[in-house]
C-alpha cells in the first residue's frame, strides 16, 4: 500500500527481486515518488521513481494522524498543507532545507539533487527476513 501526501508525493513499499549467484531474494523496500509543482524544482534534479500500478495508493489519513496527536483532523490537514506549501516556497527560493518524516526518513537537497533518504530502522521494519539486502538496495 502507498500513501499520497498531496502536493509532495507518494510513499509506498514495493517488492523487488534480486538475483544473486546463490539464491533469489524478494525484499520489500520503501520508495518515494515526488509529485511537486515543477516550478518549485527549477535547476533541481530528482530521481525518477515509478510505483508499480498494482500498488494501492491511499490518500493521507488526517483522521488517523489527528488521533496520534490529539488535534482535530481539519487542523492536522491545514498544518500538513501549510508545511508542504512552505517547503515548496523554500525550494523555489533556492533554499534547501531538509524535510524530516519521523520514523521514515529525510527529504533533502544536496548539490541540487532532491532525494529521499530512508532511515535504516524504517527499512528494517519493513523487511525482517532479508534486511541487509533491502538496506543495500535502498
Amino acid at each position: 500500500q502507498g500513501v499520497l501526501v498531496p502536493g509532495l508525493g507518494t510513499f509506498a513499499v514495493v517488492p523487488e527481486q534480486i538475483n544473486s549467484t546463490e539464491e533469489v531474494y524478494v525484499v520489500r523496500r520503501p520508495v518515494f515518488q515526488l509529485d511537486m509543482d515543477m516550478s518549485c524544482l527549477q535547476e533541481l534534479v530528482f530521481p525518477t521513481v515509478m510505483i508499480p500500478g498494482d500498488i494501492v495508493i491511499m490518500p493521507l489519513d488526517y483522521w488517523w494522524l489527528s488521533q496520534t496527536n490529539s488535534l482535530p483532523p481539519d487542523l492536522v490537514k491545514g498544518c500538513v498543507e501549510e508545511t508542504i506549501l512552505l517547503y515548496s516556497f523554500q525550494l523555489r527560493d533556492r533554499q534547501h532545507p531538509a524535510f524530516a518524516f519521523e520514523n521514515i526518513g529525510i527529504l533533502s537537497c544536496q548539490d541540487n539533487v532532491l532525494c529521499m533518504q530512508f532511515h535504516c530502522s524504517c527499512i528494517a521494519g519493513l523487511e525482517s527476513q532479508d534486511t541487509w539486502v533491502a538496506l543495500l538496495l535502498t
